[in-house]
């Protein structure tokens, strides 16, 4: 009996070695191959705007395991990720096992507003999407008007509702017609003016702006390099002359 059980233990043992035998050869050992040949050599950029390539992949590549193709991929793909600041989403693709493509989807901005030293940028809804101390030269700068309370991830609310719909129309009328202004600025009447570069455009107080910011898109380029104020403050549609005169 007690040489049975040995031949018995034996073959038990025998078949456990089996076992992680065939385990080393079907995962394992491939696992370790992959590592060691996936090597991340090449970075592929596309949709980023607000980052450099160099910039993006400093903020997408951030552990040692990053460095393998496979294990970048998997980490995008069902682990967790820190958020980037103005990035919706990555997506990560495999090129080859020496490669990935890194797709950004940037948040959609459209204007943005200081609050407490930093800012808040909204997008076309009004709903605050991120808050940077960061102020990006691109995205239109509200300035002249005070807020009830202003949350991240929620609608702006003004001190006069109205006035939400002015600067949604205002800001969606500047993407749309992809006119570079820097700043809007509303004074204690809730007249408008915008800034763009050393021109400085009068629109004064309407409902919609639609008429004005539709011939800034013809204007613009002939005033580029001037320094003048443009007075659009009575301008109607069709009009065929601008009052400008040099800025002091």
């Amino acid at each position: 009996m007690k040489e049975q059980r040995v031949k018995y233990h034996n073959n038990g043992l025998l078949l456990g070695l089996m076992k992680l035998l065939i385990l080393c050869l079907v995962i394992i050992i491939p696992a370790f191959i992959l590592f060691v040949t996936c090597r991340l050599d090449t970075v592929i950029v596309e949709g980023s705007s607000h980052y450099t390539n160099e910039e993006l992949q400093d903020k997408v590549i951030t552990k040692k395991t990053d460095r393998n193709t496979i294990l970048l991929y998997l980490r995008y793909k069902y682990g967790k990720v820190d958020s980037i600041p103005f990035v919706e989403d990555i997506d990560i693709e495999l090129v080859n096992k020496n490669t990935v493509k890194i797709h950004v989807y940037e948040k959609v901005i459209t204007g943005c507003i200081e609050f407490m030293g930093g800012y808040m940028y909204f997008d076309k809804d009004g709903i605050v999407v991120e808050s940077s101390n960061e102020k990006l030269d691109e995205v239109p700068f509200i300035t002249g008007l005070s807020f009830n309370r202003i949350i991240l991830y929620e609608k702006l609310e003004v001190q006069k509702k109205s006035l939400f719909h002015v600067i949604l129309n205002i800001t969606q009328l500047i993407k749309k017609f992809g006119l570079k202004i820097n700043t809007i600025q509303f004074n204690s009447n809730l007249d408008v003016t915008l800034y763009s570069g050393d021109i400085k455009i009068l629109l004064g107080k309407r409902d919609t702006y639609d008429e004005q910011i539709a011939e800034l898109k013809n204007v613009l380029p002939k005033a580029k390099g001037k320094k003048i104020i443009l007075d659009m403050t009575d301008f109607k549609e069709r009009q065929d002359e601008i009052i400008a005169k040099p800025l002091k």
